[in-house]
């Protein structure tokens, strides 16, 4: 049986990388997330549900690089179809080249809000560009986002998504600093789910609210009956735009997201995540009449919104992205998955009853994470009333036993994850809920 997990104590060359990354990159991290310095490792290689560190320490990954590698890591047929493309060429600017018109064209076919498509690199830039689009279209200044939502690292999104104090007033507050105080102006927030409170304020600020972008899953909160096809029915009737942030969602419940298994059609939707199979690939999709503001051919005119990116149409990411679709298209690959990873889910709660953990495995499709409470959550204020506290010593303990993810936020299942990592990973629940409990 495999062993996960760090087996002696970080030393010799991973020791080096770690104190080497502290000298070169701001706190020894890539982005914005790091490791407690108890668990720092150095990533060496992944392959389908597991990654191994430089030390040659094998862990189960429910990270997945944030949710990108639907198809786990190193997938064959992805890996193929890089490979193959790298022959052909890997980069054009972002003129036309014909592996990116076979990916827009089939996506078309695919998402329901797609009458035009707009290829980028992230979620952040599509966010962007969705809410200018917006803003342009609409000749309206304001954006209104849902409380606890993510959108992205830009100024706009990065507004209200994680307050560690919250009042009754759902106020824009900056999660970074370095965001002018002009664009909290811009913004109103609402809580999550509550399709009345969304009504007062988009009905009292329609005539200065250009969009209203909405996570159809927010972070791991699943919506209540009706709140999406109310925002729809009220954004329509206050002539508002509505933004579906598919960032995580798109793909990963279904081949046309959220948009497919609700029956709800936005204006605009924002992909990124499982499409570039792990490339940097995404994209806008939406209304024509919104969209067709990018036509190049229209600069110089009054109404053109300017949208460009030096990778749009990297035709890497293109191939891995027919290749993903490739794959999921296949019959049954989402019944498949989402039944394995409730069977996971199930079998994770069990353990946590039988220790008294006072803890629910919530999440929904091939999402999980712990909720240390006595109900599901139905919006960021219930997450933050919840036991973090308890969550965090979960985490930073099955992080111990090799189970890795990332503190306190959801995490995912792939297509590659075995009988073996499922196993494995309850088995390691039972040792931390036990060590816990004494």
């Amino acid at each position: 049986m495999t062993h996960f997990g760090r087996q002696a104590p970080v030393a010799g060359v991973e020791a080096a990388q770690i104190a080497s990354a502290k000298q070169v990159l701001p706190g020894g991290a890539l982005g914005g997330n790091a490791l407690p310095e108890s668990a720092r490792l150095v990533i060496s290689h992944g392959a389908g549900g597991r990654f191994w560190d430089t030390s040659g320490n094998c862990y189960i990954d429910y990270a997945l690089g944030s949710g990108a590698m639907l198809l786990g890591h190193a997938h064959p047929a992805i890996h193929q179809a890089v490979a193959a493309q790298a022959l052909r060429g890997v980069h054009f600017f972002n003129y036309l080249n014909e592996t990116a018109l076979q990916l827009c064209e089939r996506l078309q076919r695919i998402i329901p809000c797609a009458e035009r498509i707009r290829l980028t690199t992230t979620g952040s830039e599509t966010t962007f560009h969705a809410i200018r689009l917006a803003r342009a279209f609409t000749g309206k200044p304001k954006l209104l986002k849902f409380e606890g939502g993510y959108h992205g690292t830009h100024d706009y999104a990065q507004l209200a998504t994680a307050p560690k104090q919250v009042g009754n007033d759902y106020a824009p507050i900056p999660d970074t600093a370095g965001i002018p105080d002009v664009v909290a102006e811009l913004m109103l927030v609402a809580p999550y789910n509550d399709l009345d409170a969304a009504r007062r304020i988009i009905m009292a600020h329609k005539h200065e609210l250009a969009a209203v972008i909405v996570e159809p899953i927010q972070r791991i909160i699943s919506p209540q009956p009706g709140f999406l096809e109310g925002l729809r029915e009220i954004t329509r009737e206050a002539g508002v735009v509505l933004i579906f942030d598919e960032v995580v969602t798109g793909f990963r419940h279904g081949l046309s997201g959220m948009q497919g298994r609700t029956g709800v059609t936005p204006d605009l939707g924002c992909f990124a995540k499982v499409i570039g199979g792990g490339l940097p690939l995404a994209f806008v999709a939406g209304r024509a009449d919104i969209m067709d503001q990018a036509d190049p051919g229209q600069k110089g005119t009054a109404g053109y919104v300017y949208q460009n990116g030096t990778l749009q149409g990297f035709p890497l990411g293109c191939a891995a992205a027919l290749a993903t679709l490739d794959v999921l298209e296949a019959p049954g690959f989402y019944e498949t998955l989402e039944a394995r990873a409730e069977t996971l889910k199930r079998d994770m709660q069990a353990m946590l009853d039988r220790h008294n953990m006072g803890t629910l495995v919530i999440g929904q499709g091939a999402m999980w994470n712990f909720h240390c409470a006595e109900r599901a959550p139905r919006n960021y204020r219930d997450i933050l009333a919840s036991d973090t506290g308890k969550q965090g010593a979960i985490d930073r303990g099955l992080l111990a036993e090799g189970i890795f993810l990332i503190p306190g936020t959801r995490r995912f299942v792939c297509s590659e994850h075995t009988d073996e990592d499922f196993a494995a990973t309850v088995a390691a629940l039972d040792r931390v809920c036990a060590t816990l409990s004494a």
